[in-house]
């Protein structure tokens, strides 16, 4: 008797130490982010941070190299990008690219039998495009990484394609039994944390510009179109989110109410910008070069690898933990000459409260979009508008879509043939009247 208890005894001990497996073992540090009572707390396993730490370490710049001397364009061929630079700094940028990028390959990866001229390698095409990207993120994107900014080495980790990168994927067949279609979910999948979410939230919000907010601000029978299916959808860029950022639903929201900015943190505003920022990225740098990519470069459905908050983030709150590597190289943070999109994709139009007429400004935005077309035959520009939500909801919406209609009918008129302008859906900003909230964006795709 005294062995068969003893036997029950060790099998209850045994399934309980496997239920506690998954858990968090002490000690564990909180941190509260917003005023108490409002369940506004991270919690951190000490030992867990401390190997993210170890994995967030940026790698030492080299020495500063002379500014003077000759520019580099006048002493190498077909250098697009970083011509400007003194001879002796586009070495030492390039050398350092290369550690970042491809330690193992070195400069072949890019460069074939030593004529770094030519453009036979697709790597070359790219690499010159991502540096495009990258000084276009650190000068026209601010707003989301602030003078910190980002380098090669942010995504790419010593490695030549990003770990964390995502393609389109249509999720689950449909079912034909009672079931019915799966919406793409009932699979669970990495990108929203192993939930039983549609299985791939960046199609929506991180190439195309669906609406991510699901709160109605009227009922059903009164024109609210949310549906639980587009929760959903929302749910799982979420998950992604906190989990490429290591960071719970509080790090952007006041769990009293989800949808409230006024009682948000900052970081959701930040957030905010992050996605309209790596939305214009796969749309204006990654997604053209689609055809320069060979076929085992692409996914399952013949897209091009694209970002996401992963990407960048890697289970840091801040990339490399904040680590301003890119102050060490000056040329990484200047705007790109030649990338002339870069300043179409952050173009806005702002409006009067109540008002759809073009001002003197706003014309001029729209020139510089119409002239940001100029030798890119294949680009389109695409146009949002928005509308603040004070005040009645449809008229603003309207005002909202006569606001497009004006950019496109000025665009039209410097030029810019009818086929070459996309017009989304018009939407409201959550967040209270502003200036900012009553605009145009306009992006080139």
């Amino acid at each position: 008797m005294k062995s068969r208890f003893w036997r029950l005894g060790a099998a209850s001990t045994l399934a309980v130490v496997t239920l506690l497996a998954g858990c968090e073992r002490p000690p564990v540090d909180s941190v509260q982010r917003g005023y108490r009572g409002t369940a506004m707390g991270g919690v951190y396993n000490p030992r867990t941070v401390a190997v993210m730490t170890a994995a967030n370490q940026a790698p030492p710049a080299s020495p500063a190299a002379p500014a003077d001397g000759p520019r580099a364009s006048e002493v190498y061929k077909n250098v697009q990008v970083l011509g400007d630079l003194s001879v002796a700094e586009f070495v030492r940028t390039m050398a350092a690219m290369t550690e970042w990028v491809s330690p193992e390959q070195g400069c072949t990866y890019c460069h074939a039998g030593g004529n770094f001229e030519a453009d036979n390698i697709y790597t070359k095409v790219v690499a010159r495009k991502m540096l495009q990207m990258t000084k276009t993120v650190n000068a026209s994107w601010k707003s989301h990484v602030a003078e910190t900014g980002v380098t090669c080495y942010t995504c790419h980790r010593g490695k030549p394609v990003p770990e964390n990168i995502w393609f389109t994927d249509s999720g689950p067949t449909a079912r034909s039994d009672h079931t019915g279609g799966r919406a793409g979910q009932n699979a669970p999948a990495a990108a929203p944390l192993l939930a039983s979410l549609p299985v791939d939230p960046f199609t929506p919000f991180l190439k195309n510009a669906n609406e991510i907010r699901v709160t109605g601000t009227t009922a059903l029978p009164t024109g609210n179109r949310q549906s639980i299916k587009q929760a959903e959808w929302t749910f799982s860029l979420m998950n992604h989110m906190s989990g490429a950022l290591g960071v719970n639903c509080t790090y952007c929201h006041n769990t009293q109410s989800f949808g409230s900015w006024e009682t948000s943190t900052p970081q959701r505003v930040t957030a905010w910008h992050g996605i309209r920022m790596v939305r214009a990225i796969n749309n204006t740098y990654i997604e053209p070069l689609t055809a320069t990519f060979p076929a085992e470069r692409l996914g399952p459905e013949g897209d091009v690898a694209k970002a996401n908050c992963a990407t960048c983030h890697q289970g840091a709150y801040k990339p490399l933990y904040g680590a301003a590597m890119a102050r060490d190289y000056p040329a990484l943070m200047a705007p790109s000459t030649t990338a002339s999109v870069a300043a179409a994709e952050a173009r806005q139009v702002l409006f009067g409260s109540g008002r759809a007429a073009l001002d003197a400004k706003a014309l001029k935005e729209i020139s510089e979009a119409a002239k940001s077309l100029q030798g890119r035959a294949e680009a389109k520009l695409v146009l949002s508008g928005f509308a603040d939500q004070s005040g009645n909801a449809e008229k603003n919406m309207e005002l909202a879509k006569l606001r497009a209609f004006a950019v496109r009918d000025a665009l039209k008129a410097a030029g810019i043939a009818d086929d070459r302008i996309e017009l989304k859906k018009p939407e409201l900003v959550i967040g209270g009247a502003s200036e900012k909230s009553r605009r145009v964006e306009i992006v080139a795709r």
